[in-house]
């Protein structure tokens, strides 16, 4: 077993997102991210199979996807998707989120 406090080891930075690998394995990838008000992870997608999820921890923001699609997002909204699928944050107040990924890349 392993266990990681992500509030006390996940690191807010000034410039770009902060961000620490939780888990990684051949199963699945968990990785926080946190974001400071206004910062952002642009739309991308991934070219493999497999599925994310995305939960918001703290703050609130959007999920983004393709075109202008923005779904509002606070603490406790969780974003599924296939991981083929445009996706990506912008944070409107510090935002802490959960990723997973399975398979991972």
């Amino acid at each position: 077993m392993k266990k990681i406090n992500v509030f006390d080891e996940g690191p807010f930075k000034d410039t770009g997102y902060g961000m620490l690998w939780v888990h990684d394995s051949a199963n699945f990838r968990i990785i926080n991210f946190n974001f400071k008000a206004g910062q952002t992870l642009p739309v991308h997608s991934h070219d493999v199979d497999g599925e994310l999820s995305i939960a918001v921890l703290e703050g609130q923001g959007e999920f983004l996807g393709e075109g202008d699609a923005a779904i509002p997002a606070k603490a406790g909204d969780v974003l599924i998707c296939p991981i083929a699928a445009p996706h990506g944050i912008r944070a409107a107040t510090d935002m802490r989120v959960l990723v997973t990924i399975a398979p991972p890349p």
